[in-house]
């Protein structure tokens, strides 16, 4: 059965802190030949709130649990954040419901409202059933939405885990760029992003596996995005996942390294959860 007509089936039918949750359920299976299949899912979650702009984390949670993904990347994730969210750890919260392993990467990390509370905190997030050996929150350039008068200049908020699937490493980065009409700070984000990568394959003797997930805020045609396919091969989910109410635009990616991971199938799953859909891919890893 084809990934799109399992998803549609299954919808139809229903600061940087690294926690290890349960063991991995997906641990159990063994790659066949000389790959090693994985399914990666990308959501943007808009806080936990859907389309309706209601704050439900538990359809959130259904939602995901309906992809049966081994890794997937979150964007728009609070902790401890405001009101919007309850003042909850979504990314905490997710992966335990999920019984997954988390690593947050955030983006801002702000003083409490109130004396001795946590800090107020917004990013991205990886969970992943596997292993993570390693996580790191880079810095991109950004600029603010927390400051009156911003200028671009580097700031967290891209995660790198690094994950150990059967055997294999894999390297997961997950990703936010930025939102508005001039593409000229995503220019200096895809920048940012390769060189990264590039780090990372330079580091090692032996070939890479990468595996970018993400909102990119822009079109796969887009000028801006041009440098990434040099390296990386854009999933394409045969649709598009913004907004998740009758969708026009695909702006959320699964991308992969060339060479080193083939992808098998992708699909975009039809919810209005949050205010994207997200996307889910089935890959191979080269051993």
């Amino acid at each position: 059965m084809s990934l799109r007509r399992r998803t549609v089936e299954v919808l139809v039918a229903a600061g940087l802190s690294v926690t290890a949750l349960v063991p991995p359920a997906a641990a159990a299976g063994q790659g066949h030949g000389h790959s090693v299949p994985l399914r990666v899912a990308t959501y943007n979650i808009h806080a936990g709130v859907g389309m309706d702009n209601v704050f439900d984390l538990d359809r959130q949670t259904a939602e995901l649990r309906s992809l049966d993904a081994d890794v997937i990347g979150l964007q728009e994730v609070d902790v401890h954040w405001g009101d919007r969210s309850q003042w909850r750890d979504l990314a905490g919260e997710l992966a335990e419901r999920l019984g997954m392993r988390v690593s947050f990467a955030p983006i801002y990390r702000l003083d409490p409202v109130t004396p001795g509370a946590p800090k107020r905190e917004f990013g991205v997030a990886v969970l992943s059933r596997y292993p993570i050996l390693s996580a790191e929150n880079h810095d991109i350039t950004r600029l603010s939405t927390q400051d009156p008068n911003p200028v671009p200049a580097p700031a967290p908020g891209f995660g790198e885990v690094v994950l150990r699937v059967k055997g294999l490493p894999v390297h997961v980065y997950a990703t936010h760029l930025d939102y508005r009409g001039d593409p000229s700070v995503r220019i200096a984000q895809v920048a940012d992003t390769r060189r990264i990568m590039a780090e990372d394959r330079e580091s090692e003797r032996r070939p890479v596996r990468q595996v970018l997930l993400g909102d990119f805020n822009a079109a796969p045609a887009a000028p801006e995005l041009a440098p990434l396919w040099q390296e990386l091969d854009d999933v394409e989910p045969g649709g598009p996942t913004y907004p998740a109410q009758d969708p026009v635009q695909r702006i959320d990616y699964v991308a992969v390294s060339k060479d080193t991971v083939r992808v098998r199938d992708a699909a975009v799953a039809e919810t209005l959860a949050s205010d994207h859909r997200p996307v889910v891919a089935d890959l191979l890893l080269r051993r």
